[in-house]
């Protein structure tokens, strides 16, 4: 996409378990759908193939070459569609069977990523049918064309040199030591998870979290597809529930048992930035292979709203981020009046913005101190600017705290210096501007050394 943007989805197809013929066609609406969307890598779940749950049928070598077979289909109807696909399948190699994740695009299978983490505790039982993953990446044959088998893999784009995409699979993400540690730190932006992971209650919520978390701890983009209902032919239920995280943040999520997709548009030049500002972010590529195509393209944003406002939350996040800035203000300002042992606080109040939060936080450190607020001296300082309205605001903030009001007009003192630099009264430029907001400066720090006060300023 355009500005650094690159459209991602987590896709639940409809699924029939080890009816692969059905699989595949319903793998290939779901491309053709989302291609014309404009999304431009699709990630389907874990061993979506032929399903997870197939149990000992993942032993029988006519489904494991049906899977085999399904791919070529899948990457021949790719052909002339430039998106980045993800689909699982068990895949065997050197007399072993691997749950991996096929990455194809136009035409081609680009790489096999088996998975690391084969979870054998409660429902699952992957070691029954499925060898670890290899330390190393290996070359295996496929119909002829020499294919990459690995897990330190990472699929390229051609056009933008920020978009790095790696792969992991289910139980990966669960796990203490993540491929997607390793992957962020060669340079991957985007890591996809092909998963299978059950419901259970409160599972979605951890997941959430999860995913969040992995995406901030790595400073990259998380597209998370699940499997669904199609897969609940056991005692285990599978709801589909598909995420895209950025960065810490849930861009897109589809609600469990919906088997909606999760689409949203990740902002990849904003995560490099973001690592590029960090110095602690290292980068580690060795033992690596970076293999190259050419999946994103031109698109304009669809999805993703740009906020006018990006640091004002909305909704009940509001309140919460407004009262911890509050308070890190608050703090700091009791840790400082504490430490010049300031016997009072001295701040000009116009009835503004500014002046009002001001106020409101010196209010609150005087409350954490224990100190009376009546040795906050507030200070109204009318000139030719102010309003009736401001002014009026400025008295009742200043009763409604409990502080000492002072009133000082600065009119005549502002008309004696402009007589003093020679300059018109009625010349309303930045030096009439300027001459009120110093002489107010004057006054507040005068008051201050009387009274042995700090003065806060109000910007």
């Amino acid at each position: 996409m355009k500005h650094g943007f690159v459209k991602a989805a987590a896709i639940t197809p409809k699924l029939k378990v080890a009816d692969v013929t059905f699989n595949v066609n319903e793998i290939k609406k779901e491309i053709a759908k989302n291609v014309e969307n404009g999304v431009e890598i699709l990630v389907f779940p874990e061993l979506c193939l032929c399903g997870y749950t197939c149990g000992d049928l993942f032993l029988q070598p006519s489904l494991v070459s049906a899977c085999k077979k399904a791919l070529v289909e899948i990457a021949t109807f790719t052909n002339g569609i430039t998106a980045l696909v993800f689909v699982g399948l068990p895949f065997a190699y050197n007399g072993k069977l691997y749950n991996v994740a096929a990455a194809v695009q136009n035409g081609k299978i680009l790489a096999f990523i088996p998975k690391t983490n084969l979870p054998n505790y409660a429902e699952m039982n992957e070691q029954r049918y499925f060898a670890t993953a290899l330390s190393d990446t290996q070359e295996v044959d496929f119909y002829g064309e020499t294919v990459p088998f690995g897990t330190k893999i990472l699929i390229c784009d051609e056009k933008d040199e920020q978009v790095k995409v790696g792969c992991e699979i289910c139980e990966d993400l669960w796990v203490a030591n993540s491929p997607c540690l390793s992957h962020a730190s060669a340079g991957a932006t985007i890591v996809v998870n092909l998963s299978a992971s059950s419901e259970t209650v409160g599972k979605a919520e951890n997941r959430r979290l999860i995913v969040s978390a992995q995406s901030h701890k790595c400073a990259c983009a998380y597209v998370y597809a699940n499997a669904g209902s199609g897969e609940s032919t056991t005692d285990v239920v599978f709801a589909g529930h598909n995420l895209v995280a950025e960065k810490g943040k849930i861009l897109a999520e589809s609600k469990p048992f919906t088997e909606n997709p999760a689409v949203a548009e990740i902002d990849v030049s904003a995560l490099c930035l973001d690592r590029m500002k960090t110095n602690t972010f290292t980068v580690n590529s060795d033992g690596y292979t970076q293999i190259f195509a050419r999946f994103t393209g031109d698109g304009d944003l669809q999805e993703r709203k740009i906020s006018r406002t990006p640091f004002v939350p909305v909704g009940e996040n509001a309140k919460c981020r407004a009262e911890t800035v509050f308070s890190i203000q608050a703090n700091a300002l009791k840790k400082r009046l504490e430490h010049t042992n300031a016997k009072t606080a001295v701040i000009g109040v116009s009835g503004g913005l500014d002046s009002t939060l001001a106020l409101l936080v010196v209010a609150r450190a005087f409350d954490l101190i224990g100190k009376d607020r009546k040795d906050i001296v507030a200070v109204t300082m009318p000139g030719f600017g102010t309003t009736g309205k401001t002014y009026e605001n400025a008295l009742k903030l200043i009763d409604g705290i409990g502080a000492t009001k002072r009133e000082i007009s600065i009119r005549d003192s502002v008309l004696q210096h402009f007589k003093d630099i020679e300059h018109d009264e009625n010349c309303f430029d930045v030096t009439y501007e300027n001459a009120q907001a110093r002489m107010r400066t004057l006054i507040l720090m005068d008051i201050a050394n009387g009274c042995g006060g700090l003065v806060l300023g109000t910007g």
